[in-house]
């Protein structure tokens, strides 16, 4: 059975390659859920899917330097911007496929922690659009 350790996750949002301040990505996609039970289905729920939608979760360690990530995020706030996310920072391949899309930056928390906490932040930003996925 594979198995595989995250090293070298690839994270790009708005042209930007964050991984110097990535600690963690999580790109979620779901289906809504949409009950079409009647009669006919002889007591048994009958569901289709819905309407999609997905959310690029990220953990950041917090730099406020010129030209870092605070400087980075905050000019985005309130904006859709596009975003790549993949496995490892090697070449998009079969085995190292893309997942790109658009996010809606809905919020940015610059100061967080407690005494002798790393400085992080945390947000999950919503997609706006279809989420692809590729290997080229």
């Amino acid at each position: 059975m594979p198995k595989m350790v995250l090293l070298a996750q690839y994270l790009s949002i708005n042209a930007t390659v964050l991984h110097e301040f990535t600690k963690k990505a999580e790109l979620t996609v779901e289906v809504e859920e949409k009950d079409v039970t009647n009669y006919a289905s002889l007591g048994w729920k009958e569901v289709v899917g819905g309407l999609k939608s997905a959310e690029l979760g990220c953990e950041f360690l917090q730099d406020f330097a010129a030209t870092k990530l605070d400087s980075i995020m905050w000019p985005l706030l309130g904006t859709v911007v596009p975003f790549e996310v993949r496995a490892d920072q090697a070449a998009v391949g079969a085995s190292n496929p893309k997942y790109t899309g658009s996010i809606l930056i809905n919020g940015w928390n610059p100061l967080t922690g407690s005494v002798g906490d790393e400085a992080t932040v945390s947000l999950g930003f919503p997609t706006s659009g279809a989420v692809t996925r590729a290997t080229v």
